[in-house]
């Protein structure tokens, strides 16, 4: 087994994200690793380029700032206080990579949910991160 220093948590802030966190700091320290928690904000505006940009943009400022606010409140109860917290906009998919490559994690820790019919066949996050990830990756199966 690898040994693990730089261990990123990508989060979606759902109910199941603690859970998430949790392996992660099991891991970190059987591994005396360090952790850093991320979430991405996928936000596209209807209207790029009409009237509705400006509120659109201030829109994504909001959910932003809600997801900091979360990702704060997640670290708090997961015990993560002190490490480091993002917040990034875009693509979950590329930022989760190039966070991952930037920070240069040895292991990417991210929640995976069970799919079943059609949605087993559609182009999954944890998948591509799987494939796309500089490092190892994780994922930690999650109900719903």
């Amino acid at each position: 087994m690898a040994d693990y220093n730089r261990i990123l948590v990508a989060v979606d802030l759902s109910d199941h994200s603690d859970s998430v966190v949790r392996r992660a700091v099991e891991i970190a320290n059987a591994f005396g690793a360090e952790i850093s928690l991320l979430h991405v904000v996928e936000y596209v505006p209807v209207e790029p380029m009409g009237e509705a940009l400006l509120p659109a943009v201030d829109i994504e400022e909001e959910l932003v700032q809600g997801a900091r606010r979360r990702l704060e409140d997640l670290a708090r109860r997961t015990g993560q206080e002190s490490v480091d917290r993002t917040v990034e906009t875009g693509t979950i998919k590329a930022e989760v990579v190039r966070v991952a490559s930037e920070w240069q994690a040895d292991l990417v820790v991210l929640g995976s949910r069970e799919r079943h019919g059609v949605a087993v066949m559609l182009n999954l996050t944890e998948d591509t991160i799987l494939h796309a990830a500089p490092c190892d990756v994780l994922a930690v199966r999650v109900s719903g």
